[in-house]
């Protein structure tokens, strides 16, 4: 399995992902790819990104791996984490070091 770069996502905002919650079939929608600060680590094998996700649901999904699939990408898993409301739902993090 190679690791999942930020060049991976930068085309692919405003993009969905469809995850399965329970048996439900949901999508999540890209809407932040960024670069992190990075440190000179050596054996370091990718720059350090982070990405938001939204999904609009009043109901909040809670922290743990999601098996994601977007078209373009295909599949894969990755850790989630709430981290913010708006009026149309919620905000996700996924940050890769």
């Amino acid at each position: 399995m190679s690791f999942l770069m930020l060049e991976d996502f930068a085309s692919l905002l405003n993009e969905g992902f469809a995850v399965d919650v329970g048996g439900d079939r949901t999508t999540f929608t890209l809407v932040e790819a960024r670069p992190l600060p990075a440190r000179d680590v050596s054996g370091m094998q990718r720059a350090p990104f982070s990405l938001l996700f939204h999904h609009a649901s009043a109901v909040i999904f809670p922290q743990r791996i999601y098996q994601m699939e977007n078209p373009r990408m295909g599949g894969f898993g990755i850790f989630l984490v709430p981290v913010a409301r708006n009026q149309d739902g919620f905000i996700y993090q996924a940050v890769f070091n």
